[in-house]
């Protein structure tokens, strides 16, 4: 037992957190880039509330995946202090972090209720849900999350041996009791999994109405999608949001420097699964759904990569350049 030192540990935390983070972030970059080409490219996705909601949750994904790789870059060129011991990098910190979990949390419960209210055999609830609505919410839910983390950054300090942290009284019973319980925890997780349930249930009645099938099978690949993200969004925000309730209640005063090592490297443990939250959307669309796979493949490879392929043969000198096929894609995306 003399190796487990708190350094020891807290050098383990910094390599874990250094690695597993650089892993997935790198992989979410990716996965969200190509979240964001797919659903802005194709037509069949144009002008789809659902995949509008989506679409953000990638945008935000996408920072936030950037956001952590800058920093565990930072942290190992300039040490761990040069983050922790920060006090505007805290204050950035509970408005960058926060911002990327609200809006996509949000993007989340919008898509399930979406599609519980688009599948809807009733008429009046189907209509209610429409592209302008959901360009209504998104810009809603950015400037309300905006405007709560600008809030919450006040409250935040430097703490000995924990670093930054809520130091505000009223802001860590407001924390312990809404936000991360609540507002990041049970709430979202709750209406997420009801709508998504409730709109699975929905599609499977789907083929009794008189519906294209066209569009019934962008119901049945949007609504599994949903589902799936859902169910994953369960699994790997709750451990975290449970850790944050009990760390946010720790008087660093009175804590060893033991104790403040392996709550360290537990925190970063349920961190790496709250980056995994933001970073495998792309992944798991991918898995669950051969329709998915299909416009992937279509996109990169008839519609990026020949044009640039196109683009490159007409900077070659002496060389004329080819005229541009253009294909339609509308009978592609529906298979």
């Amino acid at each position: 037992m003399a190796s487990l030192s708190p350094s020891s540990i807290l050098q383990f935390s910094t390599q874990y957190s250094l690695y597993s983070n650089c892993i997935t972030c790198v992989a979410g970059l990716i996965g969200n880039t190509l979240n964001i080409l797919v659903f802005t490219k194709l037509k069949l996705f144009r002008n789809n509330q659902c995949i509008l909601y989506l679409t953000v949750e990638s945008i935000f994904n996408f920072i936030n995946d950037l956001t952590v790789i800058i920093v565990d870059v930072v942290s190992s060129v300039y040490g761990d202090s040069a983050i922790n011991q920060s006090s505007i990098w805290c204050r950035l910190r509970y408005i960058i972090f926060p911002l990327t979990i609200l809006v996509p949390t949000s993007m989340i419960c919008f898509a399930a209720c979406d599609q519980f209210f688009s599948t809807n055999y009733r008429l009046n609830l189907r209509q209610s849900c429409t592209f302008k609505l959901g360009r209504y919410l998104v810009f809603l839910s950015i400037i309300m999350s905006l405007s709560h983390t600008i809030l919450f950054s006040f409250s935040a300090g430097i703490q000995p041996l924990i670093g930054c942290s809520i130091i505000n009284p009223i802001w860590i019973q407001y924390a312990t009791y809404f936000y991360y319980p609540i507002l990041t925890g049970l709430l979202p997780i709750f209406i997420t999994s009801l709508f998504s349930f409730l709109a699975y249930q929905n599609v499977r009645r789907v083929v009794r109405r008189q519906i294209p099938i066209e569009r019934r099978r962008l119901d049945h690949q949007i609504t599994a999608m949903v589902l799936t993200r859902a169910v994953c969004f369960v699994i790997f925000m709750l451990p975290y949001t449970i850790y944050r309730i009990y760390s946010i209640n720790i008087n660093g005063k009175q804590i060893d420097m033991l104790r403040s090592a392996i709550e360290r490297l537990i925190q970063t443990v349920f961190y790496s699964f709250l980056n995994l939250n933001s970073s495998f959307d792309f992944y798991l669309f991918f898995i669950i759904s051969a329709r998915y796979r299909r416009q992937v493949k279509y996109t990169l490879k008839k519609k990026y990569w020949r044009q640039i392929k196109n683009f490159s043969c007409c900077r070659q000198e002496n060389q004329v350049c080819p005229e541009i096929t253009r294909y339609s894609d509308e009978h592609i995306e529906l298979e």
